[in-house]
């Protein structure tokens, strides 16, 4: 059997407190609480509490503990729910109803945009952590784009007027203006980041466009690497050079399938436990969140959190 010392050339160390910086299967005795412990890599999915309504085609916002959903289908189109990292509790409901809408920001300063309510919406609004109300509208009526950014810095890109669009809107917490078009028109794609650094992948017609990721710099949109599988519907968190898709569909197939980007090329992470398409996303690249969504045009309550690489101190404790 292979000893500890013969694997990493040093016996195990004795300390008084947790080291801040472990490396993967580094083990040590702490003398203060008398525990042998070890630094375990784990990245997974693993079920979260059910969303209050079987949804989709919603928007979301906010973190793995602090998430917030709004919109979606089917009616009441006004939902909004708050997630503390457990539970689901109702928020202030949206003042336009609508779904295949974009969001970013947080959950005490989210913004919602664009959507299908019907016809194709500019409305914007913003949420305090109590309620919405109006901010500036697009310029283009859109639904099936996708955001970034934050509430005074937010980002809308993509989506359909009805046709496929490139068109790029910045938000400065009172009103949108044109920003850098995508490279290729696109829409039901997912997006991440910020104003200055968003990321903007998958979309739709698969796989014209469902593989390719596009970088934004505040300016102008670059060619990142290509998503592994190409999808459309899928959902996004992270950032531009740390971000996470999942989910979605390569038609006619709903998707488990999770990547991760570096900034440069996508890697395939675990599977969601349940494949699912016109999710929502929040979080980041390795604490996830992806709520609601379904199979197909079935809507569902499932929400799923995502514990990966570069997350908390991940501790195993040892008898």
């Amino acid at each position: 059997m292979s000893q500890y010392i013969n694997i990493y050339g040093q016996q195990i160390q004795q300390i008084s407190s947790d080291p801040s910086n472990p490396t993967e299967g580094q083990i040590w005795f702490n003398t203060t609480s008398g525990l042998l412990k070890g630094y375990g890599f784990v990245e997974a999915w693993a079920t979260g509490g059910n969303y209050p309504a079987s949804i989709r085609q919603l928007a979301g916002a906010g973190t793995q503990t602090a998430g917030l959903g709004f919109g979606g289908y089917p009616p009441p189109l006004t939902v909004t729910a708050e997630y503390d990292g457990s539970t689901w509790t109702a928020g202030g409901n949206l003042t336009t109803g609508r779904r295949r809408l974009g969001g970013c920001g947080t959950q005490t300063a989210a913004l919602g945009f664009g959507g299908y309510v019907p016809p194709r919406s500019t409305a914007t609004e913003e949420y305090d952590g109590t309620s919405w109300t109006a901010g500036g509208n697009l310029t283009t009526a859109r639904d099936r784009l996708a955001g970034a950014g934050t509430q005074t810095a937010g980002l809308g890109f993509g989506g359909t007027i009805p046709a496929a669009t490139a068109a790029t809107e910045e938000y400065d917490g009172t009103s949108w203006t044109a920003g850098g078009n995508l490279g290729t028109a696109n829409y039901n794609l997912a997006g991440c980041g910020t104003q200055t650094a968003g990321l903007g992948f998958g979309g739709y017609p698969v796989p014209t466009n469902g593989n390719k990721t596009e970088e934004y710099n505040g300016t102008s949109w670059a060619t990142g690497g290509n998503l592994t599988t190409a999808r459309r519907a899928l959902a996004a968190s992270g950032t531009q050079t740390a971000g996470l898709g999942f989910g979605g569909a390569a038609t006619p197939v709903s998707l488990a399938s999770t990547e991760k980007y570096d900034g440069t090329s996508w890697t395939n992470a675990p599977n969601m436990n349940t494949a699912r398409r016109y999710l929502a996303g929040a979080g980041t690249q390795p604490a996830g969140l992806a709520i609601a969504g379904g199979p197909g045009n079935i809507a569902t309550t499932s929400v799923e959190e995502f514990t990966g690489d570069n997350a908390a101190l991940k501790i195993s404790f040892f008898t």
